[in-house]
């Protein structure tokens, strides 16, 4: 570690190994490979799935607070704090009053963006994820499923929805497990555009829990069961955004613009 800076990763975190490795680590590399000088550090929000992993495979994953100790422990005085998050809802507000409870504790602490905090964020996210799907035909449909929140930030999915249609994409269609654009509008919209195939697509950092079972499980709930029940041929792709080398160059940008305010 060179000088007394450091980046702590925050995530909200995942029980599945197989998608964190594909996702959350892949993240936390590309962005430790683009700032050698600075030490790295990670953290996770969900106090329940740090737990599970601890008693069920003895990995321990440290909190904010305990990120933040340890980084005061090795003399860190700069710190830039960079969210997996997608917006700016709970979970980011939550870490950022951890962050505060430190604030006088370093030199100086800057936060990086969410990944959907800006319109022009929220256009690239939405490239990054067509690049993805570049082979999807016209007659197609592709379904992206994100979490949803009862805090005001969730207006970003229903403007993302719009906005695919208004950057050509009449074909592609974005909501929420738990909040607005549920399922039921989704499934309108899509059965006016009736395509000959639907994809589904998790539109979260991992593919954990909510693409295995909200979106292609086997509940008659699920969002593949309900789509076939309308009479559509579904074909679900489990990868998560993190997965996605545009999203991941996002993040990156985010954690270079947070160092620029750190400059005198």
């Amino acid at each position: 570690m060179i000088g007394k800076k450091g980046i702590l990763v925050v995530s909200f975190g995942t029980s599945f190994p197989e998608t964190r490795e594909k996702t959350i680590d892949r993240i936390e590399e590309d962005i430790k490979d683009a700032f050698p000088d600075y030490g790295f550090y990670r953290a996770w929000t969900s106090k329940m799935i740090i737990a599970k992993l601890l008693k069920r495979d003895g990995i321990r994953i440290p909190t904010v607070e305990e990120a933040l100790g340890q980084m005061l422990a090795d003399g860190i005085t700069q710190v830039i704090v960079q969210p997996t998050h997608l917006i700016n809802g709970i979970e980011n507000e939550r870490m950022k009053e951890d962050v505060y409870t430190y604030g006088k504790a370093f030199d100086k602490i800057s936060f990086g963006n969410p990944l959907l905090t800006t319109t022009r964020d929220q256009r690239k996210v939405l490239q990054a994820v067509m690049e993805e799907f570049s082979g999807l035909e016209k007659e197609e449909g592709l379904v992206l499923m994100g979490h949803g929140t009862p805090h005001y930030a969730n207006a970003v999915y229903a403007a993302l929805n719009y906005m695919l249609k208004d950057l050509g994409y009449p074909n592609v269609f974005l909501g929420t497990v738990e909040e607005y654009p549920s399922l039921d509008i989704l499934q309108r919209q899509v059965e006016e555009f009736h395509p000959k195939k639907i994809l589904l697509a998790p539109f979260m950092v991992v593919a954990g829990d909510h693409a295995l079972r909200d979106m292609s499980g086997e509940s008659e709930d699920s969002w593949q069961r309900r789509f076939e029940g309308a009479g559509f041929l579904v074909e679900c792709v489990i990868k998560g955004l993190g997965e996605y080398a545009g999203i991941r160059r996002i993040y990156v940008e985010h954690v270079k613009a947070a160092e620029r305010w750190q400059l005198p």
